[in-house]
């Protein structure tokens, strides 16, 4: 059953960068380097501005997003109760998103489809290196050894209202 929740965990994650890009690349700027913002700004395809406010909306709904079926999948469809238990699987999932978002998201979709090639910045390198993948999934997992924290807690406390109320 988990390798079925990290596949729908993976897909939301996935749907959630599809549906941030759905008028084109351009509405996802901010997860380019910063060489083709620069220029995406000098030849007027989108301002600072728009970015920021895109960049803002966008990691809010994806941290919601992400942290509430985290938290459910946890307390309410695997019925953990204790700390240790959901620390695990909110680390494991929390894991498997790192390197799905690094391999999947970054080398895969980013790397091979046309359809992140912003024009007039074709000449830019911006899909990230094996070595750069590396290195922030690498950090990215320490980060997520904190997180999985946050995430067992909440997912400990909805757990006990869910069966407080039973």
């Amino acid at each position: 059953m988990i390798y079925v929740q990290l596949c729908l965990y993976c897909l939301l994650f996935t749907a959630i960068v599809r549906y941030s890009v759905r008028g084109g690349a351009i509405n996802g700027l901010y997860f380019y380097p910063k060489a083709v913002q620069e220029r995406a700004y000098e030849i007027g395809l989108t301002d600072r501005e728009t970015v920021k406010k895109q960049c803002k909306r966008f990691m809010t709904l994806f941290y919601i997003v992400m942290l509430s079926a985290l938290v459910l999948i946890i307390a309410v469809w695997n019925r953990v109760i204790d700390f240790k238990n959901a620390y695990l699987q909110a680390l494991l999932f929390l894991e498997v998103m790192n390197i799905y978002d690094g391999v999947v998201i970054d080398k895969l979709w980013v790397g091979h489809s046309k359809f992140w090639i912003l024009k007039g910045t074709e000449d830019i390198p911006f899909v990230q290196t094996w070595t750069q993948v590396l290195k922030k999934r690498s950090f990215l997992a320490l980060i997520w050894v904190v997180g999985a924290l946050i995430v067992a807690g909440l997912a400990v406390l909805v757990s006990a209202m869910i069966n407080w109320q039973r």
